[in-house]
């Protein structure tokens, strides 16, 4: 494979390369020609003449997928719905609370690097260690929309936001009361209630969600439930909106642990005696108040203003020759983000827009850990205490000269402050001095005909250290230097018929001094992986060729390399990154067969990955999984359907390394073939 050279100049010369990906008949309303965003089912799309300026308006490599296709997905979690989502890595751990996290751009889901920043209704959802495990309390009958952007482009978001962002939109107005209930393989029973209330100046929005599931292995009993409350208020004249949402969740569970290659092949759904008492125990809470107001005909203000609480207690034992552990981890995190958008009208301009913004992120974090033997506390080997703030700003523009050109510069800045202890040692360290971390950003899209849109986009994120790795804790003294990526991207989304709709492109992303958290470290501390490089072809492709039949297909080629590795493992110089699959790729049909059934097959697929760094011990995680799965309407207030997952009965599981205990493989074994019933009632 070769690799390209480019700077922010060579990017907007575009390689006239071109896909397919359509629209379903369900969208609410088309996008307009000239962005890049591609859209899978039904959107509640509201006006863009007022309020922040939309992903879907400035940002050039953004993916929307509609509620309508989600709420029946048979998934235990919702961050199992990215399946749908082009070009995005499942982790699957499948060990209790820990359950499985997405990623993309040829970022891996190990928890090493988390390079992707989750917002829940706009809210920010990662723990400090970037993991999002805020995702679990979000079930599907309560999401409206989930907004994928990839790349380094988006000037919005700083901290986590290194690869892209996804945010999660729950439903918020309408008058409706729904339910779901559902039944399956693995003694699966679970429920979901959702109810709007909207008059003339209030809505309310209630949502109860109880899942318990007995798993495909032993010693995988899991229960959990969420809810959430969501009040909003609108004056008559509608210049403002207010509203506060609030969300818990809780969760317990059992670890199957970890298993040989050997038992993973012809035990899959055994569980190792060692982990007999392994299991999790997960609380979360989410409240925001929200602020959207339009101050005069082309100013418009928005905020928001946040508490999350984060409180998780592990006990895991990789291997019989490995002790348990118990993990401890407690967060409060809050914070503000506001943004002031101007639209004037310029007379020699088609379209102009400016928008500045700024956030405030702080945490107040304590991780402990210890060594444990059946859940008993023998003794501590970690007790850190530490606060993790960022504050940043952006500005970005909206230009169009004429009609079918759209330039977008945006450029941001953060800073990172904190004070570190070791509660053990009574230690204190400061955060390392990352100074201002500057990153210029430029988005192109142009529509020279009404079937295409030619983009491009350049753009630095940055990484830096979580936990102990953010401060000079000894025996280091020195500063350490923020990680930049410096990524780019060249596209074109094309609709050359009403029944065909897509895009392909190719992207790159270098890094700078690249960190990885050792997982099973005491310490809690990072190792330096060096100069890395990811890269790749996106190809997305939709076909509605007529009224009853829709056909979707994405493909992802994505590699890494090592270019310069650190001083600490310097045999990794031009391998590839661990966990990262050469191929992802996931298509399927949706076929009409009366006005009432309605018959689905789809299928996801990925390729093996090294284990780690050198590449020496193999590569395993590859497979291919079908599904099948019918609807039948019996009214316009109740439907069934069936879903058959992992049709073939598929061996396959996720697999890493352990080079403390076992000094091999060891594996997670995925869900067999699996039959679930499903009941949803409108009413």
């Amino acid at each position: 494979m070769p690799v390209f050279r480019c700077t922010a100049r060579a990017v907007l010369p575009v390689l006239a390369l071109f896909g397919l990906n359509p629209l379903s008949l369900a969208i609410a309303q088309t996008l307009p020609s000239e962005n890049s965003t591609l859209t899978l089912g039904a959107v509640n799309v509201t006006g863009t003449s007022s309020g922040p300026l939309a992903a879907t308006s400035v940002l050039s490599s953004v993916d929307i997928l509609g509620g309508d296709i989600l709420e029946k997905m048979p998934v235990a979690y919702s961050w199992e719905l990215f399946r749908r989502a082009p070009g995005v890595m499942l982790t699957e751990f499948n060990q209790g609370t820990t359950s499985g996290k997405l990623s993309f751009r040829g970022f891996n889901g190990e928890g090493e690097v988390n390079a992707v920043k989750l917002l829940i209704d706009g809210i920010p959802s990662n723990t400090n260690d970037g993991n999002m495990p805020f995702i679990d309390a979000v079930f599907p009958m309560d999401i409206d929309s989930i907004e994928v952007v990839r790349g380094t482009s988006d000037p919005r978001y700083g901290l986590n936001n290194i690869a892209g962002n996804v945010n999660i939109n729950t439903r918020t107005g309408g008058n409706y009361n729904k339910a779901r209930l559902r039944y399956g393989s693995f003694n699966t029973r679970e429920v979901q209630l959702a109810k709007g209330i909207e008059t003339r100046n209030w809505t309310q929005n209630y949502f109860f969600a109880r899942q318990q599931v007995d798993g495909y292995r032993e010693h995988g009993d899991t229960e959990r439930y969420s809810f959430s409350g969501k009040w909003f208020y609108t004056p008559d004249d509608g210049n403002y909106r207010v509203g506060l949402i609030a969300r818990h969740y809780e969760a317990e569970a059992q670890e199957a642990g970890y298993l040989s290659e050997a038992d993973a092949r012809q035990h899959p759904r055994m569980s190792n005696d060692f982990n007999a008492t392994d299991k999790g125990t997960r609380r979360m809470n989410q409240l925001s108040v929200h602020v959207d107001a339009d101050l005069n005909d082309t100013l418009a203000w928005s905020a928001k203003t946040y508490l999350n609480t984060f409180d998780d207690r592990r006990w895991t034992q990789y291997w019989r020759t490995s002790a348990q552990q118990e993990r401890d981890a407690y967060e409060t995190q809050y914070g503000a983000m506001s943004s002031l958008t101007w639209r004037p009208e310029v007379d020699w301009l088609h379209g102009f827009a400016l928008e500045g913004g700024s956030d405030v992120q702080q945490q107040a974090n304590r991780s402990e850990r210890y060594r444990t033997l059946q859940r008993v506390r023998q003794s501590q080997t970690r007790d850190q205490d530490f606060d993790f703030n960022t504050v940043g700003a952006y500005v970005q523009a909206e230009i169009e000269p004429f009609e079918s050109l759209k330039i977008v510069p945006a450029y941001r800045v953060d800073k990172i402050s904190g004070d570190f202890t070791n509660v053990l040692t009574g230690q204190d360290s400061d955060i390392n001095d990352y100074g201002l971390i500057k990153q210029p950003k430029l988005s192109v899209v142009y529509s020279p005909w009404k079937s295409a849109s030619v983009y491009a986009n350049w753009g630095r994120t940055f990484q830096v250290g979580s936990g102990a790795a953010a401060y000079k804790v000894p025996p280091r003294t020195e500063d350490l230097q923020p990680s930049i990526n410096e990524g780019w991207e060249t596209g074109v989304k094309f609709t050359p018929a009403r029944w065909i709709d897509g895009r392909v492109a190719y992207w790159r992303q270098d890094a700078t001094g690249e960190v990885s958290r050792r997982l099973n470290d005491p310490s809690g501390e990072s190792d330096n992986v060096g100069e890395t490089r990811r890269w790749g072809y996106d190809l997305q492709v939709n076909l509605h060729p007529d009224e009853r039949t829709e056909v979707w297909m994405s493909y992802a080629w994505q590699y890494s390399k090592i270019l310069e590795p650190s001083s600490a493992l310097p045999q990794s110089k031009g391998k590839e990154i661990d966990h990262v699959p050469h191929h992802l790729w996931n298509t399927g049909i949706r076929y009409q067969a009366t006005p009432a059934l309605q018959l689905s097959a789809w299928m996801n697929g990925q390729t093996d990955y090294y284990l780690e760094r050198e590449n020496t011990q193999g590569t395993y995680g590859g497979y291919v999984l079908m599904n099948i799965g019918g609807t039948y309407t019996f009214s316009e207030t109740l439907s069934v359907d069936l879903q058959l997952k992992n049709l073939t009965d598929r061996d396959y599981a996720y697999a890493w390394y352990d080079p403390d205990g076992a000094n091999a493989s060891l594996h997670s074994p995925g869900d067999g073939r699996a039959l679930y019933a499903g009941l949803t009632l409108d009413f």
